[in-house]
């Protein structure tokens, strides 16, 4: 069996419904290469044991901050999660499954990424905004599953966490849909925005107005005051973001514009295009190496969901 098997292309594990499923689905999904830990009550992973209370022990040695725990119980909530079949039916851990409501598995350490959408105003922006991947139904929303991992971050916009790399997800079955690739739209929600106007003048090679012409878009099937006036419209939206969320916008504005162009023969000269979005979002403070970044991965997000 392989993780892709558990995950409904081929033979694939159920979320399980009682006690006795519990411990067999952990054991079919770690056979897959998915690490997974039991949750207690209220569908949290189970508390430190004494010895690891508060950190005393330093943390498991693929945490974050690595330490030198050996502990062989359930503690350190997703870094607890295994694939070894012989730890699961050890003697520390049979109370646990006793215990047991849920299994939750980690999805960096499977490969993938988890966007948990809470609510169904998520999952509507998720609908609108991200690549069709595979999708698990949820009390409340849906999880999204990507083919890749990252870092883990909660809140990264209203209802939506990203679970990879230092999180766990609960295992609610297989869910439906080709599983895609980590897309950079995803990857885009975890940066960490610094944009403070910026005091006298900002520090960057990029020019004060960078310009698109005709000459870079031979293959345009757009009018230049289409084009012109679309993008205006777009760096009046940045440059508003004086306070914070000017890097964002950017990434927003990159993404819709280029999008407009999926249907050209090019070339359309989106590198000036994103030129001019870059210049806008270091006007209002936007660090450079930031602002190129979020609209490097709004131009690729565009190509991603013509694709």
């Amino acid at each position: 069996m392989t993780q892709l098997h558990v995950f409904g292309e081929g033979p694939s594990v159920p979320a399980p419904r009682s006690g006795p499923e519990l411990l067999r689905a952990a054991l079919a999904l770690a056979a897959a290469g998915v690490p997974v830990l039991p949750l207690r009550q209220g569908k949290v992973p189970f508390g430190n044991c004494r010895a690891c209370k508060d950190g005393i022990c330093g943390g498991r040695p693929n945490m974050k901050a690595a330490g030198l725990c050996q502990c062989p119980a359930p503690c350190h909530a997703w870094a607890a999660a295994t694939t070894d079949p012989h730890v699961f039916t050890s003697p520390v851990w049979a109370p646990v499954w006793r215990e047991a409501v849920a299994v939750a598995y980690h999805p960096g350490g499977a490969g993938l990424t988890v966007v948990d959408l809470d609510n169904a105003a998520a999952v509507a922006w998720a609908r609108e905004t991200l690549p069709v991947t595979r999708t698990v139904p949820t009390t409340r929303g849906e999880h999204w599953i990507y083919r890749g991992t990252m870092p883990s971050s909660n809140a990264v916009r209203p209802g939506v966490d990203i679970k990879s790399l230092t999180q766990y997800a609960r295992w609610l079955g297989p869910g439906t849909g080709r599983m895609a690739v980590l897309p950079a739209a995803v990857r885009a929600l975890i940066v960490k925005e610094d944009t403070t106007p910026a005091r006298g003048e900002v520090a960057s090679s990029v020019p004060t107005r960078a310009t698109w012409s005709r000459q870079v878009a031979t293959g345009c099937r757009h009018t230049d005051s289409y084009v012109r006036t679309g993008l205006e419209r777009g760096l009046a939206l940045v440059r508003a973001r004086t306070e914070s969320g000017a890097g964002s916008q950017a990434f927003g504005v990159a993404r819709f514009l280029a999008a407009k162009h999926t249907a050209c023969p090019g070339p359309c000269g989106l590198a000036a295009i994103g030129e001019e979005i870059v210049a806008a979002a270091v006007s209002v403070g936007v660090p450079e190496t930031y602002a190129r970044r979020a609209v490097a991965n709004g131009l690729e997000t565009a190509a991603e969901r013509a694709a």
